[in-house]
């Protein structure tokens, strides 16, 4: 059995937590872009995910604790496949508390860039397109 890679296992589980945690934005915003829905639509679907005025929603909350979630399990993941290998164990607590350090990190860094690009794209190009649309 080959020792899993606290590196790879962070970056993958880092950025899977976090596109749990923007799903609300960044699938409209990738259907949009691929012309599979249209800028009212978008809006609509990411706005069920929060309140009126802007703030945080049931559905962005759950989706928040969803991506935590998978992080957690993603720990524990590695540590059962790290313990199937016969390695130091002051090593495996060195791999893990490493591997909890950038889970943290690339969960979270991953988490600002989604939700800085699904901003900036949803004020780019689909809240004109909307505009658009509504005049019709």
């Amino acid at each position: 059995m080959k020792n899993p890679s606290v590196i790879k296992w962070s970056l993958k589980y880092g950025l899977v937590s976090a596109l749990a945690g923007m799903l609300c934005c960044v699938a409209p915003a990738v259907l949009f872009m691929f012309g599979l829905m249209g800028g009212v639509v978008a809006i609509s679907f990411a706005d069920f995910f929060y309140q009126e005025d802007g703030s945080l929603g049931v559905g962005s909350v759950l989706l928040r604790i969803i991506a935590v979630c998978l992080g957690f399990f993603a720990f524990i993941t590695f540590r059962r496949k790290q313990n199937q290998c016969s390695i130091d164990p002051k090593r495996k607590k060195l791999n893990l508390i490493l591997l909890f350090i950038l889970l943290t990190t690339f969960g979270i860094s991953f988490f600002l860039i989604f939700e800085s690009t699904s901003t900036w794209y949803f004020d780019e190009f689909i809240v004109p397109q909307q505009q658009i649309e509504l005049k019709k």
